[in-house]
């Protein structure tokens, strides 16, 4: 079994809409805020996609997206970890089935699978 070397401080985040409905996108950027205030253990938004640790993928990925997708992950430093957050992402969602629709699994690694139901889900993963 290959060890993971684990990202232990600071985990800077890069978010990757696909095209969605921008529902997930605003439970993320929501979970984000100094309401909750993830920024006391380090996490943040990347400026650049050569600065982040999680890549963070929202909506249903395209073929045309999902190549854009592997470039990005491509571009990122070692370690890496891509997060599937929502419906759409992990499952294809509504658009499952369709001819031109992949999951983020097929494409990527995932580390962990987020399927928002509520809108108050994704903070409560977030809340340490």
């Amino acid at each position: 079994m290959e060890r993971v070397k684990i990202i232990r401080l600071s985990p800077w985040l890069v978010h990757f809409n696909t095209g969605a409905c921008n529902g997930c996108d605003i439970e993320v950027l929501a979970a984000l805020t100094p309401l909750y205030d993830p920024e006391r253990f380090g996490i943040k938004l990347a400026p650049s996609i050569r600065h982040g640790d999680i890549l963070v993928v929202t909506g249903a990925v395209t073929k045309k997206a999902g190549e854009r997708l592997k470039r990005l992950y491509e571009q990122m430093p070692e370690p890496k970890f891509v997060v599937a957050v929502g419906a759409c992402a992990c499952s294809g969602g509504v658009f499952a089935g369709s001819y031109s629709v992949q999951t983020v699994q097929t494409m990527l690694s995932l580390l962990m699978f987020i399927y928002l139901v509520a809108p108050q889900d994704l903070k409560q993963y977030l809340m340490v």
